[in-house]
C-alpha cells in the first residue's frame, strides 16, 4: 500500500512547490522588473502622498470636483450586522447593484438621476455612464462626455473659466489602446488632481 500511497504524496508535494511557490515567485519578480508600477497597485501619488489607485474610482461628492460613475458597493452596517449600507466604491466588495434592464427599482433610480442631471446642465443629454453603475462598482473612469458634461458645474462652483475646465478635461482624454483596444475615458482621480493643480497655479 505504501507503494501506492508514496507516488501521490510526492506528487502532491512537487506540483504544490511548483504552482504554488515556484510559480507564483517567478511572476511576482517578472512582474516586478517588468511592469513595477502596475504589480505595485498603479498608485497614485500626489507630493509625495498616496492618494489613491488608477484601477479604484473614489467618491467624490463636492460640486468642485467631478463625479464618477454611480457605485453599488456596500458594506456591513456597523449598527446591525445582519444589514448592509451603500459604501461608494467599497474595494474590498467589489459589485453591480444586479438590478436588470426591466427592474423598476433600476429604472427609477435612473430617471431620478437623469432628472437631477438635467437640472445641473440643462439642454444637454445626460451620458448614461453618468447615472448607470458599472459591473464591478469600482470603475475609475468616465467617458469623455461625461467628464464635458460636468464642465459647467466644475466651472461655476471654482469660479473658472468653462473654457480653461474644458482644455484641462480634454487633456485628460485616454485613446485606445494601439489606436484599438479599448475606448476613449478619463480618469477621474487623475482630472481632480490636475483639477486642484490648476487653482493653485
Amino acid at each position: 500500500m505504501l507503494k501506492e500511497i508514496r507516488p501521490t504524496v510526492l506528487m502532491i508535494v512537487v506540483m504544490t512547490a511548483i504552482t504554488g511557490f515556484a510559480y507564483p515567485l517567478a511572476l511576482t519578480g517578472i512582474a516586478q522588473l517588468v511592469f513595477p508600477r502596475q504589480a505595485n497597485g498603479s498608485l497614485i501619488v500626489d507630493n509625495g502622498k498616496v492618494v489613491g489607485s488608477d484601477l479604484i474610482g473614489q467618491n467624490f461628492k463636492s460640486d468642485k470636483y467631478f463625479h464618477g460613475r454611480p457605485s453599488a458597493t456596500t458594506e456591513p452596517d456597523p449598527k446591525d450586522p445582519s444589514k448592509t449600507i451603500a459604501v461608494p466604491y467599497a474595494a474590498n466588495n467589489s459589485a453591480g447593484s444586479n438590478l436588470g434592464p426591466t427592474s423598476k427599482a433600476l429604472i427609477d433610480q435612473v430617471k431620478d438621476d437623469a432628472a437631477a442631471l438635467e437640472k445641473q446642465n440643462p439642454g444637454t443629454p445626460v451620458p448614461v455612464d453618468l447615472v448607470t453603475n458599472s459591473a464591478s462598482g469600482l470603475d475609475p473612469d468616465i467617458t469623455p462626455a461625461a467628464a464635458l458634461f460636468q464642465v459647467p458645474r466644475v466651472a461655476k462652483a471654482r469660479n473658472l473659466p468653462a473654457d480653461k475646465v474644458r482644455a484641462l478635461v480634454e487633456a485628460h482624454i485616454a485613446s485606445r489602446v494601439l489606436g484599438i483596444l479599448g475606448e476613449p475615458h478619463v480618469n477621474v482621480l487623475e482630472l481632480n488632481l490636475a483639477l486642484d493643480a490648476l487653482g493653485k497655479r
